[in-house]
Formats: structure tokens, C-alpha cells, sequence
């Protein structure tokens, strides 16, 4: 599929892995709008590159339809990147004091991680049937998830579950949508550093760097931008779960 030329939709696009994929869109010629609650953020890159920032909740529909339909307004919508963040919820099932895992915090770890990807996948998938196919195709949706799907670590169960959630959507989406010509791609990363850490970056590389069998380093968020270009372009790419963790596997603690 041309990039050149498409509109993309990229919801969490203020974020780490979001920035990073708005960039390379942008410069491989798409009309990209960024879907965020980060105002201060998604507007500097509005200014900086000329996309289009709309805010958005990713669990909110009106939200993410407005966002839709600003990338429709700008060309014919083929590309839909999800790469949100919020609140999520830990602890063990039961706690050393007896209690078991708070309820409202899975939750709401749900809806941020699970529900709120469906809801971009659904309504990105109606507006891209609305476009003409090219050779057959009318766009790709990139969803995320993590490699905490596989081997969700103690502590993680809330996470893991919504990821899992992510993962286990990914067939089955691609197999219902394969009629209109949309494909449907998850990517699972590792450990990735981003600006959100902040200066416990270099804490959580010297941790997780080593961990990494290769390259020993965490991920680089232009890494996972660069996948996204790549699934963009290669048209055989449907239906697939990729690991981006340099065969990280995530031990239980």
C-alpha cells in the first residue's frame, strides 16, 4: 500500500511509540493526524511538522470518530496506528495481606488497554470501507500490544490480560475484515525506551539492557516506527502478532 499520498490516523501519537510513527509517516508522505490527550504535546508537533492534532480518548467514541473523520478531510483514510497509553493497575492476585486484586483497577486497565483498542479498531475499519479499494485494498490497522501478552509478569495480571485481549483480536479481526480489503497487524514489543521515563531512563536501561539476549539494549522507539512503515508497505502482512523485544523473554519477576 503507497503511503504517499494516504491520510493516517495515529491514536497515542503525542507518545513515545506514537511520535515516533507520526514522523515516519509524515515523512513518507502521509497526512497524518495525531489522536491524543496530550495537548502541549500533540499542538508542538501540529506546529513543528503541519499534521493535524485532534484530542482524543481512545475509549471514547465521538472522540476517536472526530479524529476519523479530520483524516478523511484530509485524504483518503488508509492507515490506522494505535499506540495509546494510561493508567494501569498491579499487584498480585492476592496481596501479602490477604486481599485480593483490586477489582475496579483491572477494570479500568481494561478499558484503557482492551477496550479502548477495539474502539479504534471498529470505528477505523468503518471509515476505511467507506474508501475506494486500490488493487484491492482500502488500508491497514496497526494495533499494540506487548510481550507481557506471553509472559506476563508477577504483578502484571491486569496488563496481560488487556494485551492478551489485543493479541487474541488480531486473527480474528483480519479474518472479518478481509472482505472489505483492510488488514489487520499487532505489534508485541519489549522493553522500550521512551521521553516518558524521563531521567529513570538510563535506570531502566541499565536494568533491562542486559536482559536483552541482542542487541543488549532496550528498544528505540523509531524501531517500532519503522516496523509500522514496513507493514504498511508489504501487502502479504495480515493477521500476525510481531515481537519487537530482541528475543526478550520476560522472566516471572
Amino acid at each position: 500500500m503507497q503511503i504517499s499520498g494516504s491520510s493516517a490516523v495515529v491514536v497515542g501519537g503525542a507518545g513515545g511509540l506514537g511520535e515516533a510513527t507520526v514522523r515516519r509517516l509524515h515523512a513518507a508522505g502521509a497526512k497524518v493526524v495525531v489522536a491524543d490527550l496530550a495537548d502541549e504535546k500533540g499542538k508542538a508537533l501540529e506546529q513543528e511538522l503541519g499534521v493535524r492534532y485532534v484530542r482524543t480518548d481512545a475509549t471514547d467514541e465521538g472522540d476517536v470518530q472526530a479524529a476519523l473523520a479530520e483524516a478523511e478531510s484530509a485524504g483518503p483514510l488508509r492507515i490506522s496506528v494505535d499506540a495509546h497509553g494510561g493508567p494501569a493497575s498491579g499487584g498480585r492476585l492476592v496481596g501479602k495481606d490477604g486481599e485480593p486484586l483490586d477489582l475496579v483497577g483491572f477494570r479500568t486497565t481494561i478499558d484503557v488497554y482492551l477496550t479502548g483498542v477495539f474502539n479504534v479498531l471498529r470505528l477505523a475499519a468503518a471509515a476505511m470501507a467507506r474508501q475506494e479499494p486500490v488493487d484491492g485494498d482500502r488500508g491497514v490497522i496497526v494495533n499494540t500490544a506487548s510481550i507481557a501478552a506471553y509472559e506476563g509478569q508477577i504483578g502484571q495480571l491486569p496488563y496481560a490480560a488487556a494485551k492478551g485481549g489485543v493479541v487474541s483480536m488480531t486473527l480474528v479481526a483480519a479474518r472479518d475484515l478481509s472482505p472489505l480489503g483492510i488488514r489487520v497487524v499487532t505489534i508485541a514489543p519489549g522493553t522500550f525506551l521512551t521521553p516518558a521515563y524521563g531521567k529513570a531512563g538510563d535506570q531502566l536501561e541499565a536494568y533491562w539492557g542486559p536482559k536483552v539476549p541482542h542487541p543488549r539494549r532496550m528498544g528505540r522507539s523509531p524501531e517500532y516506527a519503522a516496523l509500522v512503515e514496513h507493514i504498511c508497505e508489504n501487502a502479504y502482512l495480515n493477521g500476525e502478532v510481531i515481537r519487537l523485544d530482541g528475543a526478550l523473554r520476560f522472566p516471572p519477576k
